[in-house]
């Protein structure tokens, strides 16, 4: 009879020898592992004639519930033969007299499900509100950023034009410390407060913002003073010929501009001005405060027409009135330099003079090299004397032109080195020949640049005085209007590291003084043993 209802009903969990008090025993709920959405099945059993009463009851979860262990305080522990069921299995027993109490306990023990259950379903209701509440607010501060960072009112034009200009000094500024400020606060502020109604409200604007970083090389162009600048860097331009710059040390002796070159045989070196010269007034308006940009471009005019300078020359001051030429620019002069009785490997010297850097620069001084190897010399010249400067790129290829391979410049910013110009013999036309370079305190700029990578590399021996020391690199940057900006973009270093600005290269001898500027005094030196400013051949190629 038992064997025929085990077949029908659970298998008993006690042996018929384990008989006791007759009364409710909670022996086991397990942990359930099933899917919330199935039924659990709640097993009850009569321990001593299971054939006799047996029932299935039958309870829905919603939630997850906690695994309970647990014995009836009026009960031992559970059998050790106990066999557990699944998903959830109360296994209850009861004798047939105590029912009522079975019946009570069994709804008490339902009740601690139904309170574990909850507390489940409100653990997960509260995680899902919690984070429902966190992405709400994340996208609500989102909205709220996007709102506050939105103009009040559409920008204009003159505000666009201001932005461009700002722009542009973020990105290529060499001190990325703005001197100090906060240079996305002042933009704002500017656009505040700033009034730009009017092109000329907005230039103002924008020569306020470039004022606070004190550098008096990055400035800003009107439209006409722009176009003159470009026309600087050309072939050809009509004035009186002169290159000057700020003083290097601003006293009360040196109060406007600092003449750096003259152009051969232009209306200013025709006049006698000579570097070092200090330009006082233009058409007798003070240089003292006025802008390098609106002097050169005070200085240029229709050909034939004057303009008045005052100059000191020492403690001489000079009026000079200068009539303005069409100054051909052309960048390099060359010539054979014979000199008799000399060793063989000097005997044929060639002298090449590089007045400026612009867009012919480097294809000049290429093809002076080859027509003086045409007439078989031995040792160059370059004289870089009274040279100031102009377009960065094209001291770096002539310096490639001179060199096989090693640094040129290092261009370095507030951070340290940023970048390396090197040259690694691709347009080499002259790296074996002897070279002599000629400086003085008006080699500037990209002259500088190159006469420190052949300096540093070994590849020259410097003669003359120190140069001037301008040691930072500007680039020029058009606005939507036609204005334009010259930024300082950098600082260099030599490829000994060495930081020039306002101290300048020194040379590696001096030269007799006086020594002519042009190429016939210079031959007439080397040649006239008897000359002051004689200079011999053999000490004059010297290696260090």
């Amino acid at each position: 009879m038992e064997t025929a209802a085990s077949s029908f009903a659970p298998r008993p969990l006690f042996s018929s020898s384990h008989k006791r008090d007759p009364s409710f025993n909670l022996l086991f709920i397990h942990r359930c592992t099933a899917s919330c959405s199935q039924l659990t099945r709640i097993y009850i059993s009569h321990l001593s004639l299971p054939s006799l009463y047996v029932r299935k009851a039958y309870a829905t979860r919603k939630t997850r519930c906690n695994g309970i262990d647990k014995n009836h305080p009026s009960q031992g522990s559970y059998n050790s033969s106990f066999h557990a069921l699944t998903p959830l299995e109360i296994i209850t027993s009861h004798h047939n007299s105590n029912f009522k109490r079975f019946r009570s306990n069994f709804i008490q023990g339902a009740k601690i499900i139904k309170i574990a259950c909850c507390r489940g379903k409100l653990k997960q209701v509260a995680l899902v509100g919690f984070f429902r509440m966190v992405v709400g607010l994340v996208f609500v501060m989102a909205i709220s950023l996007t709102v506050s960072a939105a103009p009040s009112c559409a920008l204009t034009e003159e505000n666009l034009l201001f932005l461009e200009a700002w722009r542009a000094v973020d990105r290529a500024y060499y001190d990325k410390t703005f001197n100090g400020q906060s240079w996305f606060r002042y933009r704002e502020t500017a656009l505040k407060n700033e009034p730009m109604n009017t092109r000329e409200e907005t230039y103002a604007a924008i020569k306020k913002m470039l004022s606070t970083l004190d550098d008096p090389f990055t400035r800003f162009l009107e439209p006409e003073k722009f176009k003159s600048l470009r026309s600087g860097t050309k072939a050809a331009l009509t004035g009186v010929g002169l290159s000057f710059a700020y003083p290097r040390v601003l006293d009360e002796t040196d109060q406007g501009f600092v003449v750096m070159s003259s152009t051969p045989d232009g209306p200013a070196d025709k006049a006698g001005i000579v570097p070092g010269d200090i330009i006082l007034a233009i058409d007798d308006i003070s240089t003292e405060n006025m802008d390098i940009y609106d002097a050169a471009d005070r200085l240029q005019g229709p050909e034939g027409s004057s303009v008045d300078l005052t100059i000191r020359k020492g403690s001489d001051i000079n009026h000079i009135t200068l009539k303005r030429e069409r100054v051909t620019r052309n960048p390099v002069k060359s010539t054979l330099c014979e000199i008799p009785g000399a060793g063989k490997e000097s005997s044929r010297v060639g002298y090449i003079k590089l007045t400026t850097f612009n867009q012919n620069a480097s294809e000049a001084v290429r093809e002076a090299i080859n027509k003086l190897r045409n007439d078989n010399v031995k040792a160059f010249v370059l004289d870089l004397r009274n040279n100031s400067g102009g377009l960065f790129p094209q001291g770096i290829e002539i310096a490639k032109i001179w060199l096989e391979k090693g640094v040129i410049v290092y261009i370095c910013d507030s951070r340290g080195v940023r970048d390396i110009y090197e040259a690694d013999g691709a347009n080499t036309v002259a790296a074996s020949e002897p070279l002599v370079v000629l400086v003085n305190k008006g080699t500037a700029s990209a002259s500088e640049i190159l006469a420190g990578a052949l300096k540093d590399n070994k590849r020259a021996v410097l003669y003359g005085e120190s140069t001037f020391g301008k040691g930072k690199i500007q680039s020029v940057f058009e606005l939507s209007d036609g204005s334009g900006l010259a930024v300082t973009v950098a600082r260099y270093e030599t490829p000994a590291h060495t930081d020039i600005d306002k101290v300048g290269i020194k040379p590696d001898h001096p030269l007799p003084m006086p020594f002519p500027m042009d190429e016939e005094g210079f031959c007439g030196c080397i040649r006239d043993l008897s000359a002051p400013c004689n200079l011999n051949p053999a000490q004059l190629f010297a290696k260090l």
